[in-house]
């Protein structure tokens, strides 16, 4: 088992997502940055889709009363496991009694803990991913339980490790293509898109990213329409908004460009007042 000594804003598993209730309304959900969750549960051996932990701008404390092993991915916090740096990207033997800290941050704004054989919880709706009235709890808080198996290291594996390029943290293009409502744009409005960058407000959580500047928007109201995680909307004030894996499953707001699964991967590892602009790729 893991114990939460200390939590962090948003704390929660994830998995690749919940697919198959939108027509009741619920998002699909899933790791925000679900190359570096798949990434932590290949070098465990995991099945890809297996629950992860996802840790949004570090901050938590874990205790280990199981052995295991773990693999960190994703942002850097300076994890240590008992006060001595833990690597991302590789295959970390934890002992029972062990505490897994974050600190500092380096680079990125999400880390991904995965645990050899998957984290035990039951699946709501065909997922372990966490979200409110759906799962109970839909965040992680000091005292929780986590439930593993135990495991003793592989010593054949001990010491696999990838090299992770830094490009997906500090890039910022975002590779996208034309949304539903895209050519109602006028070419003034196409250039605004391409030709400028934007910085990300404070308002970015699971739900969407809103940036701090927009473009005009002359485009007609217009009636509520399906979205999905990575819809690029445009609001009546010419604000951008990109919605992210907890994002609802409709919309009104004009759907003017849509990101590539890549991209939503990479706008998961930024945060306030980092930069990004769109790259029209289709």
């Amino acid at each position: 088992m893991i114990k939460v000594l200390a939590s962090s804003f948003g704390l929660s598993l994830q998995d690749s997502g919940r697919y198959g209730y939108a027509s009741y309304g619920v998002p699909s959900s899933g790791a925000m940055d679900q190359y570096s969750s798949k990434l932590a549960n290949k070098l465990l051996n995991n099945a890809e889709d297996d629950a992860v932990l996802e840790i949004t701008n570090g901050g938590c404390k874990l205790l280990f009363e199981s052995t295991t092993c773990i693999c960190l991915t994703g942002a850097d916090y300076s994890a240590k496991l008992d006060g001595k740096p833990a690597e991302l990207n590789r295959i970390i033997k934890v002992d029972k009694g062990s505490v897994l800290s974050f600190g500092a941050r380096k680079f990125g704004f999400r880390t991904y803990l995965a645990v050899k054989n998957g984290f035990q919880t039951e699946s709501s709706l065909g997922s372990k991913s966490m979200y409110p009235n759906i799962t109970s709890p839909h965040v992680l808080k000091k005292g929780d339980i986590l439930r593993l198996v135990p495991f003793t290291n592989d010593k054949k594996n001990a010491a696999a490790k990838v090299k992770i390029e830094l490009e997906h943290f500090k890039a910022k293009a975002l590779d996208c293509y034309q949304g539903p409502e895209f050519e109602s744009l006028n070419s003034f409005q196409h250039k605004q898109l391409f030709d400028n960058e934007f910085q990300i407000s404070p308002n970015n959580n699971r739900m969407g990213y809103q940036l701090e500047n927009g473009i005009e928007n002359s485009i007609p109201q217009m009636l509520t329409s399906s979205v999905l995680p990575g819809t690029v909307q445009l609001t009546p004030s010419g604000k951008l908004i990109i919605l992210m894996r907890d994002c609802q499953v409709t919309g009104g707001y004009p759907r003017v460009l849509q990101l590539s699964e890549h991209s939503i991967n990479r706008l998961a590892q930024k945060t306030t007042r980092d930069v990004i602009n769109f790259n029209l790729t289709g």
